[in-house]
């Protein structure tokens, strides 16, 4: 099991638990519903699991944080556990008869009729046989029924969303801008939010980092499928926070109505202001866009916040507040995340441009994380090598050193002589 699968299904287990970490849920019927749910585990496919066990992971969670959630590495690691050809055939001719029944139900049919034993032939095992020749159902879940909500305490949700700006110049075009926001669900303030040139995850990793260092730390995030919404990055980012990310259901924006309330006063009260004067850049775009946001709609008094205004609300309860102690941490759990298999000559092509890898990874599969600017190698965990591109006019001219069997021989034939 490689690390970017651990992670996965450690991003799972927090997904599990994370209710129970900001005390969303009544931890008997939470226990008690989720036991009762069929899971689809990555890596090991369908499978129910045991309320002690989700008990179990909350505890390894609150101890060591999300680290504590991932596998441990088989200590076996190594050795072959595979089935053979003639065994393999005859399990995927037994499941094409059977595509309905979940994988772990019919691993269990396998044990109960004899075709494998449970000591030799693991679950894992047949579910990545199954999974392979794409012989495996989708379990559905209804989900939870959706009802409206306000919550009375800053930070417990925020809303996060896209929304298309308006074109300025940039480099001598004119590009339309995206802005991407979080409202507080309880305050209605904006914890940060920011017009950028495209709608990649860049712009989001900036408004999620600026909105934990200027608002704190929230307990949900909830948005919707968008792509950025759902990346890894992001995911691992919260989960290492301690933060639920949730999301709205497809093709259903009234789910996050008050992001999108925003967006509409935006563009009703905001924009018309550039109709009269346009910006000229898009940094003068986000200046003037912040300077309205703290002046005017924090500053004005909502309707749904009984007469008074965002700013006054949020700080109001500016003592139940969770500001990150150390916000440097960011920097690095926000970081996208990669595997290389490094090659013979010390290097891993990375987005299309070779990078050096120190010589003690090579041959070896290495975890790489990186932003816009800088590529990293981590080992259990922690940043081990900063990494530079490869620059083949310089390495040409680099003095080697030599290898000391040639040192030998020509020792040894001066010898002879």
């Amino acid at each position: 099991m490689d690390e970017q699968t651990r992670e996965k299904i450690a991003l799972f287990r927090f997904g599990l638990i994370a209710p129970l970490i900001n005390e969303q849920v009544k931890v008997r019927d939470y226990l008690a519903e989720m036991g009762s749910r069929v899971h689809l585990v990555p890596y090991y496919g369908e499978r129910k699991i045991a309320a002690k066990t989700i008990q179990e992971w909350h505890l390894h969670y609150r101890r060591n944080g999300f680290e504590a959630l991932k596998p441990k590495k088989r200590s076996d690691r190594g050795d072959s556990r595979r089935l053979s050809p003639d065994e393999r055939d005859h399990i995927l001719e037994i499941r094409k008869k059977s595509l309905h029944m979940p994988v772990s139900v019919f691993y269990e049919q396998l044990v109960k009729d004899g075709e494998i034993s449970k000591n030799e032939i693991s679950y894992s095992t047949i579910n990545r046989l199954v999974k392979k020749h794409n012989l495996i159902g989708k379990y559905l879940d209804p989900g939870p029924e959706r009802k409206r909500f306000a919550h009375d305490r800053v930070n417990v949700l925020w809303q996060g969303d896209l929304s298309h700006g308006p074109y300025v110049p940039i480099n001598g075009k004119m590009k339309k801008t995206f802005l991407i926001a979080y409202i507080d669900d309880c305050s209605r303030i904006i914890p940060y939010a920011q017009f950028f040139s495209s709608e990649k995850f860049d712009g989001l990793r900036i408004v999620t980092k600026e909105a934990f260092i200027r608002r704190g730390k929230p307990t949900t995030l909830y948005a919707d499928n968008g792509k950025i919404y759902r990346s890894e990055t992001l995911q691992y980012a919260c989960a290492q926070l301690g933060i639920t990310v949730t999301h709205t259901a497809p093709f259903d924006p009234k789910s996050k109505g008050k992001i999108e309330r925003f967006f509409k006063t935006v563009q009703t009260r905001f924009y018309p202001l550039l109709d009269k004067t346009p910006a000229q850049s898009l940094e003068e775009l986000n200046e003037r866009f912040w300077q309205w946001l703290e002046e005017e709609y924090h500053r004005r008094k909502h309707a749904s916040l009984n007469g008074k205004t965002p700013h006054e609300v949020f700080h109001s309860q500016l003592d139940q507040v969770k500001f990150l102690e150390d916000i440097s941490i960011l920097d690095t759990i926000f970081l996208k995340r990669e595997q290389r298999k490094v090659k013979a000559d010390g290097t891993i092509t990375l987005n299309k441009q070779l990078y050096e890898v120190p010589p003690r990874f090579i041959g070896k599969s290495i975890d790489i994380r990186l932003d816009e600017q800088d590529v990293f190698v981590y080992e259990d965990g922690k940043e081990v090598a900063k990494l530079k591109p490869v620059n083949m006019t310089d390495n040409a001219h680099v003095k080697r050193n030599r290898s000391p069997f040639s040192i030998l021989e020509s020792k040894e034939d001066n010898t002879r002589v």
